[in-house]
């Protein structure tokens, strides 16, 4: 697959940017670079097709806006990045499951998915109205949250993946982010090299 510079796909809302390991990023591009040769292992691709019934269905959602739908090969990678496909995963913040949730952000979205019209199979409006720890270990909660989110950090960002993860990572209200910028934290432009080079890499192999 050939890829310019700065790949720009219809994937989400509007243009979801994958980015090139290329100059121009300033010190995100330091991160970029460091994973641009960032591969799947056959036993991440293993552990990924567990999930795939849950990420295509959950994915095929349009939560914010008619006809547009987040892409399973960016939530594919997010989950990559953020526990390796291990839904026991917790995190030293006490971040768990698949995408690597905190309880508060994911009861604020159940919640308003609870009240959503919206009927999804697996998991029930009364569980997403109040959400424990634990549920987050259920890969159908926790892949159900993390496509909701991603959908509504898409939205407010305009697909912007550099902002999408740093909205998921540093929080969506992290000041940056209110003028077109990243987080500007280690751990946030690490993850978005990541999830970029898994993204990149589960496109090429469309």
């Amino acid at each position: 697959m050939k890829r310019p510079d700065r790949l720009q796909l219809c994937l989400l809302f509007s243009l979801l940017l994958v980015f090139a390991p290329t100059t121009g990023w300033g010190d995100l591009g330091n991160y970029l670079s460091k994973y641009n040769r960032q591969s799947i292992s056959r036993k991440e691709l293993i552990f990924l097709s567990r999930y795939d019934h849950l990420i295509r269905y959950f994915t095929s959602f349009s939560y914010f806006l008619p006809r547009h739908k987040v892409s399973p090969d960016f939530v594919r990678a997010l989950i990559l990045a953020e526990s390796g496909g291990n839904s026991d995963a917790v995190s030293s913040k006490n971040a768990r499951g698949l995408g690597q949730l905190i309880l508060p952000t994911a009861r604020k979205a159940g919640q308003e998915l609870a009240r959503s019209r919206t009927v999804f199979r697996h998991v029930s409006r009364q569980r997403l109205a109040d959400l424990k720890a634990e549920d987050l270990h259920d890969p159908a909660v926790n892949i159900l949250l993390t496509c909701y989110l991603v959908a509504k950090y898409n939205y407010r960002f305009d697909g912007r993946l550099d902002l999408v993860v740093s909205a998921w990572n540093a929080g969506e209200h992290t000041s940056s982010l209110a003028y077109g910028r990243y987080a500007d934290y280690e751990e946030t432009k690490d993850l978005i090299g990541k999830v970029n080079s898994y993204y990149r890499y589960l496109l090429s192999r469309r």
